[in-house]
């Protein structure tokens, strides 16, 4: 399956990531999978980057997760739409 078109997440749900990472918090991730199914994984968030336009998170077994296909990071979900201005 191709990936769907990047959509930027929320700034404000960005800060709180980087936060859980910058503490090293163990976090309860929910997200979308290439094919749109669910999964489930509990690591700690290492490092963020850009491949191809397409914002990541990278956890500390070194998966990636596209941040547009989080579903929720410590039950907290990101808006909808974003509301941050450039």
């Amino acid at each position: 399956m191709l990936p769907k078109k990047y959509i930027p997440i929320d700034c404000n749900y960005y800060d709180v990531l980087e936060a859980f990472a910058t503490k090293r918090t163990l976090v309860d991730i929910l997200y979308k999978d290439e094919q749109q199914n669910p999964q489930q994984v509990q690591s700690k968030i290492v490092d963020f980057f850009i491949l191809d336009k397409v914002e990541h998170l990278k956890l500390k077994d070194g998966q990636s997760i596209r941040l547009d296909f989080l579903i929720s990071v410590n039950g907290l979900r990101p808006p909808e739409i974003g509301t941050c201005k450039v």
